[in-house]
């Protein structure tokens, strides 16, 4: 569907060049909702805008279904274009035109007949929930409000992409989620490949399929975003991913364990991480009703992400090296990752 080939984007400003994306290999399938995620200038919306081209790359192919758009005349990028909404951080609405008039706009510029714009608009206005106020005007509208008019204006030509700029970083956390529902219907609904771009990791987890991360213009890690989640090889990456899964030990029990260190006596700390069937067995469970060893839960974090559960917990096993070492060998068997913390670990 959209594809990105060693593509690199430069800026030149009063003599000094600044690498905005350097060598980016991409695909976005058909149909996916597809994150990238990075901190302020990471490159993620100049990677969006050369989607549509309203900026060029310096070097390298961005194509769309099978379309070197390099290589388009204008007339023909305008027919890609048509076919790619897009959906803004500030709404962008005409402030002096009413909720269907800012709705038809992109109708009215291809020519359609009244008729047809009119059963659209009233056709968007009853997808996003906002039949009541197609007579109201920008400023008579909430955030979220003007944020579902701005989708529906983007969805006014059947578009086959559709591109999410920070969307939801002007709206409170309910209208957020609201909007991220409304995406994910469309998606669902519609069969709209989306691509969304944000620098909050929960956005990524409520709706994405897959995800990228970007730093300095480089792509530093992406897919399936279960496995970016449940294995973070980045730094960059795992600071994000830590936003929403703490896999951390509080401060707090640092502290007792630090105490601890002095008198303890056969006790060593794992980190388990559970992912799928291991998060949703009682493995931890049957492990403490074999008495082989005493276990302590210090910590635990769940979080659920497609429908599949993730998470981490610390606990202290007590007990003979042996009885310690067959409990590891269990929790292997049974699909938890384990990993023993030493005491310079935890400073």
């Amino acid at each position: 569907m959209i594809r990105f080939e060693n593509v690199f984007k430069q800026y030149k400003r009063n003599g000094v060049t600044t690498q905005a994306l350097n060598n980016i290999n991409l695909t976005i399938g058909k149909g996916d909702i597809f994150g990238i995620i990075g901190y302020s200038g990471a490159g993620k919306s100049t990677l969006v805008r050369l989607i549509n081209f309203i900026e060029k790359p310096t070097q390298g192919n961005v194509i769309i279904q099978n379309q070197v758009l390099n290589q388009l005349s204008n007339s023909e990028l305008r027919k890609i274009r048509q076919k790619i909404g897009m959906i803004f951080q500030h709404f962008n609405l005409l402030e002096t035109k009413t909720v269907f008039e800012n709705i038809a706009m992109p109708l009215i510029l291809l020519r359609e007949n009244r008729q047809t714009i009119k059963k659209r608009v009233n056709e968007l206005l009853a997808f996003v929930g906002l039949s009541e106020k197609a007579n109201n005007y920008p400023k008579e509208l909430s955030g979220g409000q003007k944020q579902r008019i701005g989708i529906a204006r983007a969805l006014a030509n059947n578009p086959d992409i559709l591109l999410c700029d920070e969307a939801t970083s002007a709206l409170d956390p309910q209208t957020t989620q609201d909007i991220l529902d409304l995406i994910k219907k469309i998606n669902e609904e519609y069969q709209i490949t989306v691509v969304l771009i944000t620098h909050e990791m929960h956005v990524i987890e409520q709706i994405c399929h897959k995800v990228a991360v970007m730093e300095n213009g480089k792509m530093i890690e992406h897919g399936n975003v279960l496995e970016v989640f449940g294995h973070p090889k980045h730094q960059t990456t795992q600071n994000f991913v830590s936003t929403i899964i703490n896999d951390q030990i509080p401060a707090g029990v640092v502290k007792n364990l630090l105490a601890l260190e002095k008198t303890k006596n056969n006790i060593r700390l794992f980190k388990l991480e559970f992912l799928g069937s291991s998060a949703s067995e009682p493995v931890v469970n049957s492990l403490i009703l074999q008495q082989k060893v005493v276990v302590n839960i210090l910590f635990a974090h769940m979080s659920e992400i497609q429908n599949t559960v993730l998470g981490s917990m610390f606990v202290q096993l007590k007990g003979s090296d042996d009885s310690i070492n067959d409990s590891v060998h269990y929790l292997h068997h049974h699909g938890v990752q384990v990993t023993e913390i030493n005491h310079w670990e935890i400073n």
